[in-house]
């Protein structure tokens, strides 16, 4: 199966899926993390100042998770194609354009989970925006176009609370679905 989290920034997405790894529950699952600090060390702009070349490598790494038989993601295209629209250097049109085709991906999720920013204190990585307006933008833009693609989307599953209280949640969420379908999840995702 491929999981992705999707959500603005500093909201423990990267947290979750280190926690879910820590589980056992997915065994023979890729875990994929955020390379932001790499790529900025490699002179590609980030967050307002990001183009369309930059968006571009950040779509390609998150469609070479898409490749994998098992991953469990820290982002989807959803959360590029959200910094696209908001970017200040990337005109309306490519940006459009940028979106229409990086949506063509989202069918290949078979699970996604936004991480609500509810409760959550921005946290300064050295990396990452810390404006809180930016931050609401980037998180009504991810929610815009999980209204927008819904169709496009096979399960989609909102979370918040503490890292245990979302580990939980996705595990019950899978598991539910898994006994809906008869088996167990290690039976049917070996």
């Amino acid at each position: 199966m491929k999981i992705g989290f999707c959500g603005t920034m500093s909201v423990g997405k990267t947290t979750l899926v280190n926690s879910l790894k820590e589980t056992g529950f997915f065994r023979n699952y890729e875990f994929r993390t955020e390379r932001s600090k790499y790529l900025s060390s490699l002179g590609i702009p980030l967050n307002t100042d990001s183009t369309l070349k930059g968006q571009t490598i950040f779509l390609a790494e998150r469609t070479s998770e898409l490749i994998l038989d098992n991953v469990v993601t820290d982002r989807t295209v959803l959360d590029v194609m959200a910094f696209t629209n908001n970017a200040k250097t990337i005109s309306l049109i490519k940006a459009e354009m940028f979106e229409e085709y990086a949506s063509l991906f989202l069918t290949e999720y078979d699970y996604i989970f936004y991480v609500s920013p509810n409760g959550v204190e921005i946290e300064n990585n050295g990396i990452r925006e810390t404006n809180s307006e930016y931050r609401d933008q980037i998180d009504r833009s991810i929610k815009s176009l999980l209204v927008k693609y819904n169709k496009n989307i096979r399960s989609l599953t909102t979370i918040e609370g503490s890292t245990e209280e979302r580990v939980k949640a996705v595990i019950d969420t899978i598991e539910n679905d898994i006994s809906l379908h008869s088996g167990s999840f290690f039976d049917i995702y070996k």
